[in-house]
């Protein structure tokens, strides 16, 4: 449980109780809401360049997804997608804000279309970055070494720091955008009290493969996808979505390339308004 005295635990730092969890986050700016959401491994900082490009124009609230963070494991230790996105739903019940625009990359872009797909209603607009949710042929080596059932074991206890690094850096296009503080900053939050255990739970949970549902999504989406990421299939999938691809960046587009994230965002949100597409 996270203290005040809690060095993570900063001013602009908030607080709400969902299935039993205090879910950490943060929320700033002004006009409609925005939810950013953070993939695996990682915590709102992993979108909060991106926050801080939008908050002029928004009101942007990012959380630390359960496992993740300062918001850490959950007590029942249910890491499934569509669990996250219950969870997701009952969070912004909970921080009342009935209604969305829900970006997320990499496993925070699985969690945003699984909720378009189970609680539409909370769903203005849909925003995938290097989306996860299609059947993978290979698992990044962090996953397959924390599926190996004796370094899982050590992986449970703490996450050395040179894995964190070499995590980092494996996932983007240009590794010098991962800096020194960056790297600090993740492996002290990935070995938080329960978080390295919470990791390799959800490595090792089995994930149902949803994937068929894909195209009964029909809220307005933007699919931004790097040039050498494959395997996603959602322009083709979700009708009259928009895809735009970056040219060089890799998994990590939030933080390798914020400002063209935050420019596709706020272009297709203000597009969305104008033409009175949105909900």
């Amino acid at each position: 449980m996270a203290t005040r005295s809690d060095p993570d635990i900063r001013p602009d730092s908030r607080f709400a109780c969902v299935d039993g969890t205090q879910m950490h986050y943060k929320r700033s700016g002004t006009g409609p809401p925005v939810l950013l959401l953070h993939g695996s491994a990682s915590s709102l900082y992993g979108v909060e360049a991106v926050a801080q490009r939008l908050w002029g124009n928004f009101d942007v609230i990012r959380p630390d997804l359960p496992g993740f963070g300062v918001t850490g494991p959950r007590l029942d230790r249910d890491y499934r997608v569509s669990t996250y996105a219950t969870t997701i739903a009952r969070f912004l019940d909970a921080i009342d804000v009935p209604q969305c625009a829900v970006a997320g990359n990499s496993l925070g872009g699985n969690i945003a279309w699984n909720l378009a797909l189970d609680a539409p209603q909370h769903v203005s607009a849909l925003v995938l970055i290097n989306a996860t949710g299609y059947p993978e042929k290979a698992l990044p080596a962090g996953m397959a070494l924390a599926r190996n059932p004796v370094i899982g074991q050590v992986l449970r206890r703490v996450m050395p720091r040179r894995a964190v690094e070499r995590s980092l850096r494996q996932a983007v296009g240009d590794p010098t955008v991962i800096d020194d503080a960056a790297i600090d900053r993740a492996h002290r939050l990935w070995n938080r009290p329960g978080n390295p255990a919470a990791f390799v739970d959800f490595v090792t949970t089995d994930q149902p493969d949803r994937s068929v549902d894909i195209p009964n999504i029909t809220v307005p989406t933007l699919v931004l996808r790097s040039a050498g990421m494959d395997g996603q299939h959602y322009a083709q999938d979700i009708a009259g979505s928009i895809e735009t691809v970056h040219p060089h960046g890799g998994h990590l587009l939030p933080q390798e390339d914020p400002a063209w994230v935050a420019d596709a965002i706020t272009g297709f949100l203000q597009s969305l308004a104008e033409n009175g597409r949105g909900r």
